[in-house]
């Protein structure tokens, strides 16, 4: 089976769905990962496996022969086969709330790489999002983002050009943008984000070291400052693994409702 899916220059490619092996490799990693075999246990075996995701043998062995090779999986004779996470650093955790305030804590704590630094003209949906006249030059800036060695975000900026000329691109190597906009006496105030899935393209998997296809978190945001204009429109794709959001709920509404609101004092 195959989907058409848009390029970043608008042309159209097909995803070709994963072979099966991957497949397999991708959940059993994630479960691995998980921590949901228990330590000590040996995983099903291959003629379970086979059941359980309904394909061929060698399609088993060719996943778990990857974990291997990985170190995720140690296979000792006669007993079975045993997951070995690997240690990694916990993943950054932040929220919705307070939110700015995470952005720069974050930035100053992680290292960025930068990939592409140059003016352009807007695109027209750019132009739309930061209110600007169609084909106004604006600074687009790509950045990978790492915590502890590991890479964990990709990063595409547009600013107003009068605001991205206050600024080098080496100044993006040491300090958070939030920084260099407060520093141009640009006052960010607030912002709008979604949030949604993403999978990892040809371009964006090797510089998070993931899978082509792997799953991200997609975040697009879009900062205003304290007169509401726009000064920064964000697209991210980040990796669950490393980063997540947290929200902390409380039921709000009539006895008889069940609404879901964020409770007050949920950000840290």
């Amino acid at each position: 089976m195959t989907t058409g899916t848009s390029t970043r220059n608008g042309a159209t490619r097909q995803d070709i769905t994963a072979p099966l092996h991957h497949q397999v490799y991708v959940v059993l990693r994630q479960q691995i990962t998980d921590g949901q075999f228990e330590p000590g246990k040996a995983m099903p075996s291959e003629h379970r496996l086979e059941e359980l995701f309904n394909v061929s043998r060698i399609t088993i062995r060719r996943a778990l022969d990857r974990l291997a090779a990985e170190g995720l999986i140690v296979r000792r004779h006669g007993k079975g086969t045993f997951a070995q996470p690997m240690i990694t650093p916990p993943p950054i955790r932040t929220n919705i709330r307070g939110m700015l305030e995470n952005l720069l804590a974050m930035g100053l704590r992680t290292k960025v790489d930068l990939i592409e630094f140059e003016y352009v003209a807007a695109p027209k949906e750019v132009a739309e999002r930061l209110e600007i006249a169609p084909g106004s030059i604006v600074q687009r800036v790509v950045r990978v983002r790492s915590h502890e060695g590991v890479p964990f975000s990709f990063l595409t900026t547009y600013v107003p050009e009068a605001i991205g000329r206050t600024y080098e691109s080496g100044d993006l190597l040491e300090q958070p943008l939030l920084a260099l906009f407060e520093k141009a006496g640009v006052t960010v105030a607030h912002a709008d984000q979604t949030i949604t899935a993403k999978l990892a393209d040809t371009l964006v998997a090797p510089l998070l070291k993931v899978e082509f296809g792997a799953a991200l978190l997609g975040i697009r945001r879009l900062v205003r400052d304290d007169k509401n204009r726009p000064v920064e429109l964000l697209d991210a794709l980040y990796r669950p693994d490393i980063y997540e959001y947290q929200m902390k709920m409380t039921r709000a509404g009539r006895k008889k409702e069940f609404i879901w609101s964020e409770a007050a004092g949920s950000h840290r």
